[in-house]
């Protein structure tokens, strides 16, 4: 069986978790606060905060900018159910809008049009690794007319002045706009380091600032340390220090810190991580020669003169083929021992939201592109004899059931 898309965990992994859990330091400690400054460097970002999760990230992200009850937050209908989430655990409500017709991303005249004086942040998910349009975005939030109807509801929104835009890089880490990385193209981003993604932690995420020069960004840092462990004012690594037992709880915070172990994971792929992206690559480079002489295939974007994807998902798409006859090819593959998947059910498909009153009509083109996406496999150890398998096998199974 090809999987879809397993860990890369090596002797070098494997040693490196080793030396963690020989040190003593299992929890939170130098490793994770090492694997921080090493994210910010990487993506050129003011300060990182790595969590356990990209969900805990920005639940205690919304919290922290006070997003609640009467609030609204935008975000496409075409992402996981994470992103949406944390918009009802917070209190606030989520605003779904339409993907564009030329990618996967959210469609920014829709947002434009859904924003009104209760939104207090947007949501932006670059789809498979592939960017979202954050110049669009971020001229959008500081257009006269979108500052004017503006109403903060705390010092934080005040200081701002404008709609929060955050990006959902879960997929993107790596990814380039205009030359610069992924987790420095608008306010906030939070990255996920879930076993599946690029980059892995086994669990984990970050959360990457860049806001505006007149926030404090390492009070900022500290704040947020505080926040992912229950509001405690010290951590495991702080309270080694000489007498340093002591602390105090400043707020009923979350628990959400990253520890060391996961932390050790991270410090080895992503100093090898451009290996990896140079590999995946490879492999959508070579999806792409194989499918695009297929008169069926429709090819993702996912380099562009102004934007580079992560490689993280390989979004083909089947032209013609109903909801009904790509799930029956997703079958066929499957029998010939090949894991694909499908990227992603678009939110109002879901009973959680569709019992909220969010109705698959309204996002024609979300739904146009899932009912014949099909995800498939990229990972640094596909081997090229098995890339040429996946390739074979996905051809056999689309002319057998559109035949």
């Amino acid at each position: 069986m090809i999987p879809f898309s397993p860990p890369r965990i090596d002797d070098k992994v494997i040693a490196e978790v080793t030396a963690a859990l020989k040190s003593g330091w299992i929890t939170t400690g130098p490793r994770t606060k090492q694997f921080e400054k090493n994210i910010t460097e990487y993506c050129g970002c003011i300060t990182t905060v790595a969590v356990n999760s990209w969900t805990m990230g920005v639940q205690v992200l919304l919290n922290w900018w006070g997003i609640g009850e009467g609030d609204e937050v935008i975000l496409p209908a075409y992402t996981y159910c994470a992103s949406a989430n944390v918009i009802v655990h917070s209190g606030a409500k989520p605003i779904m809008v339409d993907i564009a017709g030329k990618d996967f991303n959210i469609d920014v005249e829709a947002v434009k049009a859904a924003i009104t004086p209760r939104t207090k942040a947007i949501i932006a998910v670059d789809i498979s690794g592939f960017l979202a349009d954050y110049d669009a975005l971020n001229t959008l939030v500081r257009e006269e007319a979108m500052i004017n109807q503006f109403t903060p509801n705390n010092e934080l929104q005040e200081k701002l002045g404008r709609i929060l835009v955050i990006s959902d890089a879960a997929h993107s880490f790596g990814a380039t706009l205009n030359g610069k990385r992924a987790g420095s193209l608008t306010d906030i981003s939070s990255f996920s380091f879930h076993a599946v993604k690029n980059l892995t932690t086994a669990e984990g995420g970050a959360l990457c600032f860049n806001l505006p020069e007149n926030f404090d960004h390492d009070e900022i840092y500290k704040e947020f340390c505080v926040k992912i462990l229950h509001g405690q004012s010290k951590d495991a690594l702080a309270k080694t220090q000489k007498g340093a037992w002591k602390y105090d709880v400043n707020e009923p915070g979350f628990k959400c810190n990253m520890t060391d172990l996961q932390a050790a994971i991270g410090l080895i792929e992503l100093e090898r991580y451009q290996e990896n992206l140079d590999r995946r690559k490879q492999i959508f480079d070579a999806y792409t020669f194989a499918f695009e002489q297929e008169d069926w295939a429709i090819i993702p974007p996912y380099k562009t003169d102004t934007k580079e994807s992560s490689y993280h998902l390989y979004l083909l798409r089947v032209d013609g083929a109903t909801e009904q006859q790509r799930d029956e090819i997703i079958r066929e593959i499957a029998e010939m021992d090949v894991a694909v998947n499908v990227h992603f059910q678009p939110l109002p498909l879901l009973t959680a939201y569709a019992k909220r009153g969010y109705r698959i009509e309204n996002y024609p083109e979300a739904y146009a592109k899932y009912a014949n996406e099909i995800s498939l496999p990229v990972y640094y150890d596909l081997s090229d004899d098995n890339l040429k398998t996946v390739i074979e096998t996905v051809k056999i199974a689309v002319a057998k059931v559109l035949s």
